[in-house]
């Protein structure tokens, strides 16, 4: 995989392939199910070059276009109800990748330093060191959740606040980015539910789309 300049002069986007070759890199080590097109990580390296290849080039003159999502059913801990975790298929994940490390170059410098989620470098390990650390300081604790947040994120104010973070070169990530927002969900029952706001848990590209709200704020 060359990452070289102009071999993307032609295109709409430039997006390297070197790139495209580390975000299969991490999503390989993060393994995962397979998605809607039932192609497992095995079976995606069989023809890897060629995968990689036809995901660049799609990805560089725009035509990427996700595929449905596989949404799976978790229930939610204390029987509160049920969580809706979304599994793209390996082709999207790194393309989902892509963007991701893109907006973690921009996003990460602004963001607060008691903010540990999805975070490079940063565990649930480290917060918790953190509050030990303080409770000693403090006797009283804030708690607050927002309720069915990922069920109901305004797709048109996390657009505005990525593209906050990106760009002349970046609008690439805009245009997908909008484009994952509106993928369908692809049910259990064979059913497709299409989506005008929300966005599936457990894709790659969700922490950092939540990563662009808070660093607008």
């Amino acid at each position: 995989m060359n990452g070289s300049r102009p071999q993307a002069e032609v295109k709409s986007f430039y997006i390297s392939k070197l790139m495209v070759w580390e975000a299969f890199q991490r999503v390989k080590a993060n393994k995962g199910a397979p998605g809607t097109d039932g192609v497992t990580i095995e079976r995606y390296e069989q023809n890897l070059s060629r995968n990689l290849f036809k995901l660049w080039n799609r990805m560089s003159s725009g035509s990427y276009f996700p595929p449905a999502v596989k949404a799976v059913e978790i229930p939610k801990a204390g029987g509160k109800g049920i969580r809706v975790l979304g599994v793209p298929t390996v082709d999207d994940r790194i393309a989902q990748t892509v963007a991701a490390m893109y907006l973690e170059r921009r996003v990460e410098p602004v963001f607060h330093p008691d903010s540990y989620g999805y975070r490079p470098r940063r565990s649930a390990l480290d917060a918790v060191e953190q509050c030990r650390q303080r409770c000693w300081r403090s006797d009283w604790v804030v708690d607050l959740d927002i309720r069915a947040f990922f069920d109901s994120v305004d797709h048109e104010l996390m657009l505005k606040a990525v593209e906050r973070h990106i760009d002349a070169d970046g609008k690439w990530v805009l245009l997908y980015v909008k484009r994952w927002l509106v993928a369908p969900l692809a049910k259990a029952d064979g059913s497709v539910q299409q989506r005008d706001r929300g966005t599936p848990q457990g894709s790659a590209i969700t922490p950092p789309t939540q990563w662009a709200t808070s660093a607008s704020r």
